[in-house]
């Protein structure tokens, strides 16, 4: 009797035992049910949407264009935004092949930025692009005294597509500096004048671009201290990029 009184006292020791883990297991499997959706949306909050594909507009000159020996941005912007999850669609009237690859655009080779705000209503009315990628700012003379004329295009270029498009973001870059001087000598003067032009407008969806941030001519330009090497165009890619992001959650909200 006395020994089947110990063996009851340990089964009921044992069942106790194990009610209470499958009490605490129970506990766990409901906190973490309740935890989940709150993890996901705090992750999914993080995450900018990625879904849905975007047309990109890159508008320029030769720099947006690319050449035989230099690069354009545009291919690694490309690369970049595919990396990141973005399903980006490039557009324009022109293309360039770069290793075997080729993307669209509206890049002219040696053309001012009066150039396009000449063409840019009829243009933007065939390519409606979701963003727009501005670079225009070179081809004069620092002799021609240039950036108030620069200016007005760039303006005129922007209230275009906007009253065309008024959910269109527009990316509106300093230009790139460069080492053939005295001919560009104006420019850093002109991306002071870019940033305040597009503070003036005051809108969420026009966004300057810095496009100084780790740029240097000396090691990032081909040998006419102009253009962009494989390096450089990264640089601008880059710079593009760090913008886009903001751009979207902007447009999305609009």
């Amino acid at each position: 009797m006395e020994l089947r009184h110990v063996f009851l006292q340990k089964r009921l020791t044992i069942n106790a035992f194990m009610t209470t883990i499958n009490h605490n297991r129970i506990l766990i499997l409901i906190a973490f049910a309740w935890l989940m959706p709150a993890a996901a949306c705090s992750v999914h909050k993080h995450v900018p949407s990625r879904q849905a594909a975007f047309s990109v507009l890159g508008l320029g000159d030769s720099i947006t264009e690319g050449g035989a020996d230099f690069s354009s941005y545009l291919f690694p912007l490309d690369s970049l935004l595919k990396k990141a999850g973005y399903q980006p669609r490039f557009i324009g009237p022109r293309f360039s092949v770069q290793d075997n690859d080729t993307l669209h655009h509206a890049g002219f080779s040696g053309k001012t930025a009066e150039y396009l705000a000449k063409t840019i209503d009829s243009l933007y009315t065939a390519f409606p692009a979701d963003i727009v990628l501005l670079h225009a700012g070179h081809n004069h003379f620092a002799e021609e005294a240039p950036i108030p004329g620069i200016i007005e295009a760039q303006k005129k270029i922007i209230s275009t597509i906007r009253s065309k498009n008024s959910g269109a973001v527009i990316l509106v870059a300093g230009v790139i500096t460069s080492g053939k001087l005295p001919k560009y000598a104006y420019v850093p003067d002109l991306d002071l004048a870019i940033s305040s032009m597009v503070d003036s407008i005051h809108q969420s969806s026009i966004i300057f671009v810095n496009q100084q941030n780790g740029w240097n001519w000396q090691q990032h330009s081909i040998q006419d201290k102009v253009h962009p090497n494989k390096t450089g165009a990264r640089i601008i890619a880059a710079n593009w990029l760090k913008a886009i992001p903001g751009a979207l959650e902007n447009k999305a909200k609009q």
